[in-house]
């Protein structure tokens, strides 16, 4: 399987208060990633938008959580 089917895989299970962890963690890693590829470029400059997309499939899984809650 693919990386990114082996990601999304993984957060489905995760409850709402872990995957709000891993979207902090994800942002703060989004934040470094930046911050070094301003400084010097990095070797993969890809990297930043695959951390990009895991923090929309976190926001998008806690969107639907809610909306599953509040039915």
């Amino acid at each position: 399987m693919s990386k990114k089917k082996d990601y999304i895989k993984s957060i489905v299970g995760l409850s709402a208060e872990d995957l709000k962890m891993q979207l902090e963690q994800n942002k703060q890693r989004l934040k470094k990633l930046e911050f070094s590829h301003a400084i010097t470029p990095l070797e993969n400059p890809m990297s930043i938008r695959s951390v990009r997309k895991d923090i929309a499939r976190i926001e998008t899984l806690l969107k639907q959580k809610a909306v599953s809650e509040k039915a």
